[in-house]
């Protein structure tokens, strides 16, 4: 039984009973973890270059289904010092063969985080699951005129004329990201900031473009008082782990990606910081092990 859309008896507002909201402290810096819901995606897409029984093998062992899954879209807002930012948006409302995706909305109310408080938009890069969010008036109509969007240069010069020769998506797919990407750089064309290699959005806030995923992907740091988090936008995938040699169909660079997993992995394993994805189960605020060549997740204990 699906308890996804049940609120608290006797609860107003946007008051759910399974959470959708996560928050903890990097030092002096917050942050709340925000589920923008699930998209369903054909199982082949976590696995383009390995044979069905390997990946059926592996979605059996995890206890997945052997077709179609869901994929958590997770968003962050962070607040250092005098600046509050979102880190993607989620997909939005304009696709309504996803009913589940696109309530981030609706959940920064349920967090108390207005949109006109928002001074900074970080996008890890341009795919519709991460921006669809903000193209839709429930929540561009409530930004403040003045928000800054912080994307690589690499990012919005790749989306120009994007190249999908190595990606392995359904049919449709491309041409509506392209047409997605291309609208969200038209409306945001004024307020973007963009960026070559690193960038400090805020303090202990650092963009850093790893490319991979796609050519201006970038990963977002977190550092204060000693605390580290990593917010790794599509750079780690639920398979990454145990699996990081496996190519994900919308991985634009899939040989290059696996260079910038293993390598955040590995940093993630030697440091002891925190990491979040865009796309492991929610609220996806884990640890990382090391196994030989391979990697481990240790689920951070919810502080409640």
């Amino acid at each position: 039984m699906s308890h996804v859309h049940t609120a608290h008896p006797g609860a107003t507002g946007h008051d759910e009973l399974v959470p959708s909201r996560y928050a903890l402290k990097v030092g002096d810096i917050d942050v709340t973890v925000i589920s923008d819901g699930v998209l369903p995606i054909t199982t082949t897409t976590l696995a383009a270059n390995v044979e069905q029984a390997e990946l059926n093998a592996w979605l059996k062992d995890m206890y997945l289904p052997q077709e179609v899954c869901d994929w958590p879209l997770n968003v962050a807002v962070l607040r250092s010092g005098d600046r509050t930012i979102i880190v993607d948006s989620g997909l939005g409302t304009e696709f309504p063969g996803f009913p589940r995706a696109g309530r981030l909305a609706m959940r920064l109310d349920a967090a108390g985080i207005d949109p006109a408080s928002v001074t900074d938009v970080v996008v890890t890069h341009l795919h519709m699951d991460h921006i669809g969010g903000l193209l839709v008036e429930g929540l561009r109509g409530r930004l403040r005129k003045d928000v800054r969007v912080h994307v690589a240069a690499a990012e919005a010069e790749f989306w120009g004329e994007p190249d999908f020769t190595k990606t392995v998506m359904p049919g449709p797919v491309p041409e509506v990201l392209r047409q997605t990407a291309s609208r969200f750089l038209d409306v945001y064309r004024g307020q973007l900031r963009t960026f070559e290699k690193e960038y400090e959005v805020a303090p202990g806030v650092v963009m850093e473009r790893t490319g991979g995923h796609t050519p201006g992907h970038s990963i977002i740091r977190l550092e204060s008082g000693g605390d580290r988090l990593m917010f790794a936008g599509d750079a780690v995938f639920q398979t990454g782990f145990d699996k990081p040699d496996w190519h994900n169909g919308f991985d634009h660079d899939p040989e290059e990606s696996i260079r910038v997993r293993t390598r955040l992995l590995t940093e993630l394993s030697e440091t002891g910081g925190q990491l979040m994805a865009s796309h492991l189960p929610f609220p996806s605020v884990c640890h990382v092990g090391a196994d030989g060549n391979t990697f481990r997740v240790v689920p951070a204990v919810w502080d409640y």
